[in-house]
This record gives structure tokens, C-alpha cells and sequence, in this order.
């Protein structure tokens, strides 16, 4: 029993710190139609920013507000110079983004060097609880925290919001969200940026859990960021944020019992998903960039 409930509650914290990352690419993939396989280096530069900020101020905070706002930057400046010339052209978008990924992961190395980097869990947070012989991590329980703000967070400004509501509506028909006199253009360059900061913010949760950066770590991720935003459907960060908890809970237990399998579970469970329901577990039916 102590096992089952130690195993999901590690299940629980990875899947909230694989949304933070899968957030990001709901908005950028699943909502906006844009494939970007820089995501991951993204995340990955955000983690590095905000773990080089850490070791300099010892402030943990103030190494997400930095790794979120390089990771902000970075959306930014690719989205205005690259992204935005290839909406609506997929196999475009594969090709320029893999690119991108490249250069940064190899900026990357050039900056903060290729080794791995240990990373410790800030003090305040560092540490467990024991509950009736099981232990809860302070920093699993903080990260568990941290995603539901997100997952919530996200949810009401897409849903409740004026910017939501001109979000979904210039996904749906551009043409008339500009008729009503909106730049949908700048609306999704801070979509993009946006979303490329919850992907830094992922980096930066996800540094101290598995104690260690490295320049792979982006590549790492991606894949199972991937998986969630497919299995939850397009579009739908409350479905992203279900279906990272399946894959995170899903990882763990398979790699505690069959350590072997864990990746392949997570695409099994994709692809029955998709035998099933083609559209993902909350689809909205995808991005219409173009």
C-alpha cells in the first residue's frame, strides 16, 4: 500500500511537470496548428536560464521569472521571424522549427557547456513529510501545486476572457476576427510567446525533481509532450492536463514494474486513444493557422 501510494503520488508530480511542458504546446500545436519542434529546446534553454540564475541568487523564484522570460523571448523573436511565415504549411513548419532546434541546442551547448549540470531542490522546499508510513515529498506536492494553477489559470483565460474568446474565434476564421478590426496577428505572436513560456516554466519545475540539466533534456521531453497533447486532444489544455496525469501515473508504474516498457506504454496508449477517438479525449478538432 505504502508503494502504491508513493508511486502515484510520483506519477502525480511527474504528469503536472510534463503539462507545464505540454501547456505550452496545446496552445502552439493542439489550438493554434503550428508545429513546433522547438519546443522541447525551449523548455530545455528555460530550465538552463532559470538553474544558472539559482545558482547566482539562491532565489527560486526568481529563477522561474527568469527562465520564463527567456523562454517568453525566445517564442517571441522565433514566432516574428520564423514561425509567422510558414502558418498553414505544416511540412514548412517541421522542416524550419527542426532547424531552429538544432541552432539552439547547439547555442546551448556553447553558452552553458555540454556536460550535465547536478541540480539540488531549494531548501524550502527540499525534504518530506511521513503520513502513516508513507512519503510525501515537499517538492512532488509543490509541483502538483504549481500545474493545477496552470491547468486552471489557462482554462479561464481561454474560456473567460476577451482575449480567449478572440483567441478561439482568429483559430476558427481569421478573416472575420480581422474584419472586426483585431490584429489577429500580434494576438497569436503572444499566444506563441506565451506558450513557449509555460514550456520555460516546465523546464525550470522539472531541473531540481530529476536533480540534473543536460542538453539532451529537451529532446527527452518533447516526445512526451507529444503523446499528451495528441492523447488529450487538440486544443484542450483541461484534457492536456488529464492526460498528462495518465502518462505521468502510466510512466512510473511502468517503469517500476517493467522498467523496459515505459516509453511504449505511453505510445500504446496514444494510439488506442486514437482507434477510439480520433479527435483525443477532449478534441476541439485542431488549429486552423493559415
Amino acid at each position: 500500500m505504502d508503494i502504491f501510494m508513493n508511486l502515484t503520488l510520483s506519477g502525480l508530480s511527474t504528469g503536472m511537470m510534463i503539462f507545464l511542458l505540454a501547456s505550452g504546446l496545446s496552445l502552439i500545436f493542439g489550438l493554434m496548428g503550428v508545429l513546433n519542434f522547438a519546443h522541447g529546446s525551449i523548455f530545455m534553454w528555460g530550465a538552463y536560464s532559470g538553474v544558472w540564475i539559482y545558482f547566482r541568487t539562491q532565489s527560486f523564484i526568481m529563477a522561474i521569472l527568469v527562465g520564463m522570460i527567456m523562454g517568453m523571448a525566445l517564442g517571441w523573436l522565433a514566432e516574428r521571424t520564423i514561425i509567422r511565415r510558414v502558418y498553414g504549411r505544416h511540412i514548412d513548419q517541421i522542416l524550419i522549427t527542426t532547424g531552429l532546434m538544432l541552432v539552439l541546442n547547439e547555442v546551448l551547448k556553447a553558452v552553458f557547456g555540454p556536460n550535465i549540470i547536478a541540480v539540488q531542490i531549494p531548501p524550502l522546499l527540499a525534504g518530506s513529510w511521513e503520513l502513516g508510513g508513507i512519503i510525501i515529498v515537499k517538492y512532488r506536492v509543490f509541483t502538483i501545486f504549481v500545474g493545477l494553477v496552470v491547468a486552471a489559470a489557462v482554462h479561464l483565460i481561454l474560456t473567460r476572457t476577451r482575449v480567449g474568446m478572440i483567441v478561439r474565434a482568429g483559430v476558427q476564421n481569421q478573416e472575420m476576427v480581422q474584419v472586426l478590426g483585431i490584429n489577429i496577428r500580434q494576438v497569436f505572436s503572444l499566444v506563441f510567446m506565451f506558450g513557449a513560456g509555460l514550456a520555460a516554466l516546465g523546464g525550470v519545475m522539472m531541473a531540481p525533481a530529476i536533480g540534473s540539466i543536460n542538453p539532451n533534456m529537451g529532446l527527452e521531453n518533447q516526445m512526451l509532450a507529444f503523446i499528451v497533447v495528441v492523447i488529450g486532444g487538440m486544443g484542450s489544455i483541461l484534457g492536456s492536463a488529464l492526460a498528462s496525469v495518465l502518462v505521468g501515473l502510466a510512466g512510473v508504474y511502468t517503469a517500476w514494474f517493467l522498467p523496459e516498457a515505459a516509453l511504449a506504454v505511453n505510445v500504446l496508449f496514444m494510439t488506442v486513444v486514437l482507434l477510439i477517438k480520433p479527435s483525443g479525449l477532449f478534441g476541439m478538432g485542431g488549429g486552423r493557422n493559415s
